[in-house]
């Protein structure tokens, strides 16, 4: 046990405070299902994007970067940096829309969007299909890295450790909703930002390391230092930058549903987003968000795992220094926590302390949406439809243990973060474009989701088996096909189907205004049927919206840069990647006013 009377003290005093802030957010929050899963929807910004980036900053985020950097070096990164592509999109096109729809949670969408019993039934089914099962994947991957810190700092059997998670998060997350999640993530994310900088400083002290100076010159990781993947060679092109670079920003970021980078926005991100005071405010507190995921956190580990190839070169060197870690969770991961154990008493604890925090936070989120859409979407609407909202809260807290208990089955069986990332953009590989589509197009209706959602689960099965077959095909060229397949797929299911019934649609695009071309066949409908739509989007809006989201991404992947050239000590690009993003932020302020928002 590494711990010491100290690091205990400040891990107590942290769950104190903690439940605290649970328990004195949990008067309101039982009082109705919009408190409980939306506080009222009375939240501003700057709580809501700092709960977004606590929810996403999770125990198994920097053991997944440690694990990236390993094996693919720095650049390696751009498997999720790709992201911030539609996470700008979500901040100046699909957040404020979000907020006008005025739905519980983003599945009952479907049925202002959609009509009749397709809508219906993609509302149900979606609740359980993203609810249960990819909430729980998700979280699963959460829980993992739980079981390995616990394995390296507790020595705790795997049971040990996640029994000990599900107590603990199950208390907090199931008595204030959402309320209770966000005011606390504002705590948690400062707290676990000032763990995750605590833990490179001291890897940095190191003597092995010699100080930033020392790391970013040290030779064994001289070939790990690259921001944009190697493309010098044949080779190192279709092994390196095509699958690191090229398909992440060509491909993966419009065509892939991932958890917390959902094009065109999902999830606890539009819950959120849902939750905010006005249009303002959701689209303020993405773009915070978008700032802080992409450009402030991700340095702190990318130091700790380019450290600890130097400390721990191999995976024998990890299982030497801690023999009593079931091989089977053995992997590269493992090497942030196995790190964590060179950071001295006191600040130890504070540094559990934050990874604890940074599970709670996202454990917490997760369950508070995978609730909403078993309790919104498919218990209020398919079986009790009259539930009073006492009952509602009630069944909300009763399905956060039961997705609790799954998460704990699932995350026994995982072995290491990358394998479940990989897993869920496979299984969502091909869907991403109808969620960017829907809101622009008239003709897509609830048969085109349901194609999506079915043929790219049934390739990512079939990839599946033909490994187990002894046939491997490499994940890009998986996720490549995977698109084709499922968009192909989708698009002739659409033009083969009826569309939505035209009232449905004018209803949606009269409150929820997205503009575009797409949707004139609608509005001439609805002039022709002497019930004209009298309000309109903003001409110019939806091209003033994508100039931002291009020149959004300028600005934060420019900070990502400048940050490693100013530690690599090459000047001159990360002085021209400072100017560039300082230019790019201060058009966006100026032009921000100019987009419509209530």
């Amino acid at each position: 046990m590494l711990l010491e009377l100290l690091d205990w003290s400040i891990i107590v005093l942290f769950f104190v405070i903690i439940l605290s802030i649970g328990y004195l957010s949990s008067k309101k929050a039982g009082e109705s299902s919009e408190n409980f899963f939306l506080s009222g929807r009375k939240m501003p910004w700057w709580l809501l994007g700092t709960s977004m980036v606590a929810t996403t900053f999770s125990t198994d985020t920097p053991n997944l970067v440690t694990d990236i950097v390993r094996n693919n070096g720095v650049s390696g990164n751009w498997v999720w940096w790709a992201f911030l592509l539609t996470g700008m999109l979500t901040v100046f096109i699909y957040a404020k829309l979000w907020r006008r729809s005025q739905v519980m949670t983003d599945i009952e969408f479907y049925e202002i969007r959609y009509s009749g019993k397709l809508a219906a039934f993609l509302r149900g089914f979606r609740a359980i299909y993203l609810g249960v099962f990819f909430n729980v994947m998700i979280m699963a991957a959460v829980s993992l890295a739980a079981i390995k810190i616990g394995s390296v700092l507790f020595n705790f059997s795997p049971i040990k450790s996640i029994a000990i998670a599900m107590i603990v998060t199950v208390i907090y997350a199931g008595i204030g909703g959402i309320k209770s999640v966000i005011f606390t993530d504002f705590f948690l994310f400062i707290f676990a930002m000032f763990g995750a900088i605590t833990a490179a400083i001291f890897a940095l002290k190191l003597p092995e390391i010699g100080g930033i100076s020392g790391l970013f010159s040290n030779p064994s990781i001289a070939d790990k230092l690259n921001l944009i993947p190697d493309c010098s060679t044949k080779e190192s092109f279709l092994n390196s930058f095509v699958p690191l670079l090229l398909m992440p920003l060509i491909v993966q970021w419009w065509s892939v549903w991932y958890p917390g980078a959902e094009p065109g926005g999902g999830g606890y991100m539009v819950q959120r987003v849902l939750s905010a005071k006005d249009e303002k405010n959701a689209t303020g507190a993405t773009l915070f968000f978008n700032v802080a995921h992409y450009a402030i956190r991700p340095w702190p580990w990318i130091i700790v795992a380019l450290a600890s190839l130097i400390v721990f070169p191999e995976l024998s060197d990890i299982q030497t220094k801690f023999p009593h870690i079931d091989p089977h969770i053995l992997k590269d991961d493992l090497a942030y926590p196995a790190m964590l154990t060179i950071i001295p008493t006191g600040f130890l604890g504070v540094v559990v302390a934050s990874l604890i925090a940074a599970y709670m936070s996202t454990m917490a989120s997760q369950l508070n949406w995978g609730s909403s859409y078993l309790v919104n979407d498919f218990y209020k609407r398919f079986i009790n439809q009259n539930a009073p909202e006492k009952k509602l809260v009630m069944v909300g807290r009763i399905s956060t243990i039961a997705l609790m208990f799954l998460t704990a089955g699932l995350a026994l069986l995982l072995s290491n973060a990358l394998q479940a990332f990989n897993i869920l953009l496979q299984i969502g590989a091909g869907t991403g474009a109808i969620f960017i589509i829907r809101w622009f197009w008239w003709r897509i209706n609830a048969a085109t989701e349901i194609t999506g959602m079915i043929v790219s689960f049934m390739v990512a099965i079939g990839f599946l088996i033909l490994n187990k077959m002894g046939i491997h095909i490499v994940h890009w060229q998986q996720l490549l096909i995977g698109v084709c397949i499922t968009t192909v797929s989708w698009l002739t299911v659409t033009f083969l189907t009826k569309p939505v019934d035209m009232e449905t649609l004018r209803k949606f695009y009269q409150k929820v205004r997205p503009g575009g071309n797409g949707w004139n066949k609608v509005i001439l409908y609805a002039e022709q049927n002497c019930t004209p739509i009298t309000e309109k989007a903003k001409k110019g809006d939806l091209p003033l919206g994508i100039l931002l989201m291009f020149v959004g991404c300028i600005a934060v992947y420019n900070t990502v840069f400048a940050a490693g050239y100013y530690m690599y000590s090459d000047y001159l690009p990360a002085i021209i990647c400072t100017a560039l993003a300082l230019g790019s932020f201060y058009f966006i302020f100026k032009k921000l006013p100019k987009l419509e928002m209530e």
